[in-house]
């Protein structure tokens, strides 16, 4: 009986988790994202005021409720020491944000490398990597320096998946293509 109840219970309250990691150098605005994302889908989260947003150092934790489903934001420090600490939680996630700064040219490179190293891991492999151009919005920026940031991980890559097919499993299906060590589909 007690079973029963329970599984009546998890079914009708609670929510699928899915780990999400917010990756990308520092100051790329990881941070300011998780914290954005937090104001706008938690409806009594008072967010931390921008100006006090500081470089990350280790990982900040975010929960996010969207219709049945719980998304846990891992924001990971992205400074270079740092790095060498993301692939320890590659395992547990269901997807990556890769956040590119738009206005910090002369890290692009630098922000190219890392992405490179994120999306060839093989305990990756399958998962759903969103690259995000952050600050488009700050004044200066051109539509030229966002073709820029797209050569970050244009060769990198693969095919388009849905967001459905990313929710229903951990994996995509084994019809989804494979990754070569070159990190294209």
């Amino acid at each position: 009986m007690y079973t029963l109840l329970s599984g009546l219970y998890k079914y009708m309250f609670q929510k699928d988790e899915y780990c999400i990691l917010i990756l990308g150098l520092d100051n790329a605005g990881k941070t300011t994202f998780l914290e954005q994302s937090k104001t706008r889908f938690n409806k009594n989260y008072k967010g931390m005021s921008l100006s006090k947003i500081t470089t990350t150092v280790g990982l900040n934790i975010g929960t996010v409720d969207v219709g049945k489903a719980r998304l846990m934001f891992w924001d990971l420090g992205g400074q270079e020491e740092l790095q060498s600490l993301w692939d320890k939680y590659y395992a547990e996630c269901h997807g990556v944000i890769y956040v590119i700064d738009s206005t910090d040219e002369e890290r692009l490179a630098e922000s190219k490398q890392a992405f490179e190293k994120v999306v060839t891991s093989e305990a990756l492999c399958g998962v759903p990597v969103l690259v995000l151009a952050n600050k488009q919005d700050v004044e200066g920026t051109s539509p030229q320096k966002g073709s820029r940031v797209s050569g970050v991980c244009g060769q990198a890559v693969g095919t388009p998946r849905s967001a459905s097919q990313s929710l229903t499993s951990r994996r995509p299906s084994a019809t989804a293509p494979a990754r070569s060590a070159g990190g294209t589909a």
